[in-house]
């Protein structure tokens, strides 16, 4: 399992435990990539987690690209850290992903909280045929980016989809319904994020249009 983190010192304890749970019987290891919280979550990282990554304004693309790289399994599950992605849907997704033989499934919510991420979902969704591009509750196949370096700056994992998209690997998706969102989520307040969300949402159209 791989998280990106910033500011989740508070909820690391518990997402590992979580997802140790989950994985009860399985062989697997715990990545968490910390972009320099300054609350000192990469130092609960060390101590809890089976491998710590101390990046430094990385975002969370480039973060997730390295936890999946720096995994020593053939099957990586990515999530959030802010226990918004209940683990104990892993193993359902690991049996979907293996009885597909999928390269990359996405576990999609099927409540779009964000007016930018359901604009996402009518435009690139529609265009991949995935309906929740930034979720990033998902299980790749890891050598899927082996050789690839994200060329678009922060897009909240949305690169990683498309690229794959692009690529031609076999994409799948799984509904859930979530839970509510926190009050303070990690990419800001709802202006703000809305805003970057749009602007991820833009450069991966062009991505996508250049890409064709």
């Amino acid at each position: 399992m791989v998280t990106s983190t910033y500011n989740e010192r508070g909820n690391i304890q518990l997402l590992v435990e979580n997802v140790r749970e989950s994985l009860k019987g399985l062989d697997h290891e715990i990545v968490i990539v910390d972009d320099s919280s300054p609350d000192g979550t990469y130092l609960e990282a060390r101590r809890l987690a089976d491998k710590a990554l101390l990046m430094r304004k990385a975002g969370q693309t480039k973060s997730l690209l390295i936890g999946i790289k720096s995994s020593k399994y053939p099957t990586v599950v990515t999530l959030d850290a802010d226990l918004e992605n209940p683990p104990e849907l892993i193993p359902y997704m690991l049996k979907t992903f293996q009885e597909k033989k999928l390269d990359l499934l996405i576990a999609s919510r099927t409540r779009l909280p964000r007016i930018s991420e359901r604009f996402a979902s009518r435009t690139i969704g529609r265009i991949i045929g995935i309906r929740d591009v930034y979720s990033n509750f998902r299980v790749y196949r890891r050598d899927l980016f082996k050789d690839y370096k994200p060329i678009l700056g922060e897009t909240f994992g949305g690169e990683l989809l498309a690229y794959a998209w692009i690529k031609g690997f076999k994409l799948g998706e799984q509904p859930y319904d979530p839970p509510p969102r926190r009050a303070k989520p990690r990419i800001g307040g709802s202006v703000k994020v809305n805003a970057r969300i749009l602007a991820a949402t833009a450069k991966l159209l062009i991505y996508l249009a250049f890409s064709q």
